[in-house]
């Protein structure tokens, strides 16, 4: 909790970039990638060292770092399908540990790649058997094999029967990666565009744009003032707040533009921790961010003001999932998190392992 406010983060990982899981050439590149992003849009001491960095992270380092050195109550772990790396980048097996573990803190998705046809449609059956998850993760690119290949949301025969097959398992959300190609591939599968026939197709299926907003802003824009099925996450994209504010702004002022007090209902709160640390987006969103009044009155936007933030940081996902999520922070009063916080927000990346040192 954060000046009052409930925190949910709805997308957290652990991921394992040691480089014995990589299992092709496109797992390196990726990784300097990621890395690279994270390290542009760090605020000083909390940007982490590449010792830190390219390993495997363990779920229990992650959701120390977000309940423990941030002011985060609950947080949604998305299991990874890049397997450019043997387990996925972030394996399946975290997942099922972190629900097991702690769960009325966390939440768990799924992930497959559609790609790989039938097989997708029995992983998918699988995974949702062991861990119950409230949704599906899933990126536009396969890198299974040589080549990096791509696939559209409005395909009728590779996404259409994978969206159906995850709505008669009881899948609520399938939440799909775009605005930020993932290396040297085509822009066309990271656009936005191909999320509106899904959302025509499948009306009772909430879509979640991750990223929303750090490209294609106005097109994404228009689908949350067309779809009430089209939620935008703010993995990434929040973390301008802390190091571009301007830039931020501007991205918010784009998405609520055209939808106005209708598009604030469906905008959630994620960091990408523990690529990006959670705190200093928090600290930023919560305490310095708003529109200028001129901007208000000038363009007729909705100011984003508490009740707004109240919204996106906690109220918004439990719409978007029918969960419970109050009854869920009433029983973390106490929990192992809570007792460990008492004397404060601990310093940024105090709680890893001594061996992330080495």
């Amino acid at each position: 909790m954060i000046d009052g406010l409930n925190v949910i983060d709805a997308v957290i990982h652990a991921y394992n970039m040691d480089e014995r899981n990589f299992a092709n050439r496109f797992a390196k590149p990726l990784c300097d990638l990621v890395y690279d992003s994270v390290i542009a849009a760090a605020l000083p001491g909390y940007a982490p060292t590449r010792k830190q960095f390219y390993r495997d992270w363990s779920i229990e380092e992650t959701v120390d770092q977000v309940f423990v050195e941030s002011d985060t109550d609950l947080a949604v772990y998305h299991a990874l399908p890049i397997y450019s790396f043997h387990d996925g980048l972030c394996s399946f097996e975290k997942a099922v540990e972190a629900k097991k573990r702690w769960p009325n803190r966390m939440i768990t998705y799924c992930g497959v790649d559609p790609l790989t046809g039938t097989a997708a449609l029995d992983e998918l059956e699988r995974q949702v058997e062991i861990l119950k998850p409230v949704g599906l993760k899933l990126y536009p690119n396969s890198w299974v094999g040589q080549e990096i290949q791509g696939w559209k949301m409005d395909d009728p025969e590779v996404a259409f029967p994978l969206f159906q097959r995850a709505q008669e398992l009881g899948i609520k959300v399938v939440a799909i990666h775009k605005a930020l190609p993932l290396g040297p591939v085509a822009m066309e599968h990271y656009r936005v565009d191909d999320i509106d026939r899904a959302c025509m197709a499948f009306p009772d299926l909430n879509f979640e744009i991750i990223h929303g907003g750090m490209a294609f802003a106005e097109e994404t824009a228009w689908q949350l003032a067309r779809f009430p099925n089209v939620y935008v996450n703010l993995e990434i994209t929040c973390a301008l707040a802390a190091t571009r504010p301007a830039a931020f702004q501007h991205i918010m002022a784009s998405l609520v533009g055209p939808g106005g007090p209708n598009a604030i209902d469906r905008i959630l709160w994620g960091t990408g921790a523990m690529a990006f640390h959670p705190q200093p987006l928090l600290e930023a969103f919560v305490h310095k961010f708003a529109f200028p009044d001129e901007l208000v009155s000038g363009a007729g936007l909705p100011q984003i003001d508490r009740a707004a933030k109240k919204k996106i940081l906690f109220d918004n996902y439990a719409r978007m999932t029918g969960l419970d999520l109050e009854s869920r922070i009433a029983a973390t009063k106490d929990d192992e998190f809570a007792k460990r916080r008492r004397a404060g927000v601990a310093a940024p990346f105090s709680t890893m392992k001594e061996a992330a040192y080495a």
